[in-house]
């Protein structure tokens, strides 16, 4: 390809219905997308009305950027345009060089003329440069569903030509929905969570509750994969590693063997939120699928959240396991989460577990334990990772 100018065009859906807060939404959106782009030499990322534009330099690799723009949550659509002469013989030859590597059969062009000075229509622009694309290509004209989509867009200033709208992830820019803290596991549930809460603008911190040495450490190699995957879109992430096994023993020694997930469900509750305090989230949020396990049901799920001090959010409540997994398959955590490994929530579980646990029943079970010293005890064994973002 020649050295037009060269530039992606992003579009939102979401961020043009904020109003007078649309400012803050674009300006995040854009600097996620600045973040995004690192080291792949594009030249600037610059707000328009209604838009966002990269700018390319003339060697700048294309394909990665288009696909780097694929996961930043808050695009709705964007396209790869090249800038043309503005005259009929500039148009057409930026338009065949926009053919090259591509395998079609049959095209189509669409011109919109802001600049009504322009000596042709819109309806001959397209047919002079569809025309001159079929001679050159061979291809045949197909009105209503071709192979191969031209957009011409003649403005008073410029000529724009592209080939393809690309579809965004959609959602929100992250950062503008305030901070979470997320109850992250190796499983399947938790980072399909994550990541439905990231899309919603969420920037999400992490916490895993791990019980080596009873159990490998399989769990905190994967969660650490799994932060990563989610980095993609999250960026600079932070994981939380409580260390739960010892805690765990003692829930076993003290407590009835029915309720003892349920405890452990309520004890990583309150060492979260205070995890969540030191880091300023406003919420935690979990992997949890209604009756998906013996823990989910609802009076349960209620009876752990009763000693909540924060909201618990549930992006997963209503999914059934398939949809969780085809979602896991396409935002690529799939692969990891199924990779071996022992659960903590696994560690020392009851042959008969408790499915309609009252609150009244579980403060019952544990009036015995010293909360307050084993939920102080584990938040001073916290370890703290980070993980910076990074395409490499």
């Amino acid at each position: 390809m020649s050295d037009s100018e060269k530039f992606f065009v992003i579009h939102y859906a979401e961020v043009g219905l904020k109003g007078k807060n649309r400012v803050f939404f674009e300006k995040k959106l854009a600097r996620n997308i600045r973040l995004s782009l690192h080291g792949t030499e594009y030249s600037e990322v610059k707000r328009l009305h209604d838009r966002i534009v990269v700018y390319l330099k003339p060697d700048t690799n294309i394909v990665e950027i288009e696909n780097r723009l694929r996961r930043v949550m808050g695009i709705a659509h964007y396209e790869f345009v090249v800038r043309a002469d503005k005259d009929i013989a500039g148009i057409k030859k930026t338009a065949l060089e926009l053919t090259k590597g591509k395998t079609f059969e049959t095209l189509k062009v669409e011109t919109k003329r802001s600049d009504k000075a322009f000596p042709l229509t819109s309806p001959e622009i397209s047919r002079e440069v569809g025309g001159y694309l079929i001679q050159e290509t061979g291809a045949q004209a197909d009105m209503h569903n071709p192979d191969l989509r031209f957009w011409i867009n003649i403005s008073h200033n410029d000529t724009y030509i592209y080939t393809d709208k690309l579809q965004g992830i959609g959602g929100l820019p992250v950062g503008v929905s305030g901070k979470v803290l997320v109850m992250l596991s190796g499983g399947i549930d938790s980072p399909v969570a994550a990541w439905q809460m990231i899309k919603r603008g969420a920037k999400a911190v992490f916490i895993h509750f791990y019980s080596y040495p009873y159990t490998d450490k399989a769990s905190l190699e994967k969660v650490m994969d799994l932060a990563r995957i989610l980095s993609e879109s999250n960026y600079r992430s932070v994981v939380y590693l409580v260390p739960f096994g010892d805690l765990q023993q003692i829930i076993v020694t003290k407590t009835p063997a029915p309720y003892r997930v349920l405890l452990y469900r309520r004890f990583m509750t309150r060492i979260a939120q205070h995890v969540a305090a030191l880091v300023d989230a406003e919420a935690l949020v979990t992997g949890e699928s209604l009756a998906q396990v013996a823990s989910q049901t609802l009076p349960n799920l209620r009876s752990i959240e009763a000693i909540a001090e924060i909201p618990i959010l549930r992006p997963l409540i209503g999914f059934d396991k398939v949809e969780i997994i085809e979602k896991a398959e396409e935002i690529g955590t799939f692969d990891v989460s199924t990779l071996p490994h022992q659960d903590c929530c696994s560690l020392f579980v009851p042959k008969h577990p408790a499915t309609h646990a009252s609150h009244a029943e579980l403060n019952k079970a544990e009036k015995g334990l010293d909360t307050t010293t084993l939920v102080e005890e584990a938040i001073q064994r916290l370890e703290k990772q980070v993980i910076s973002f990074s395409y490499e």
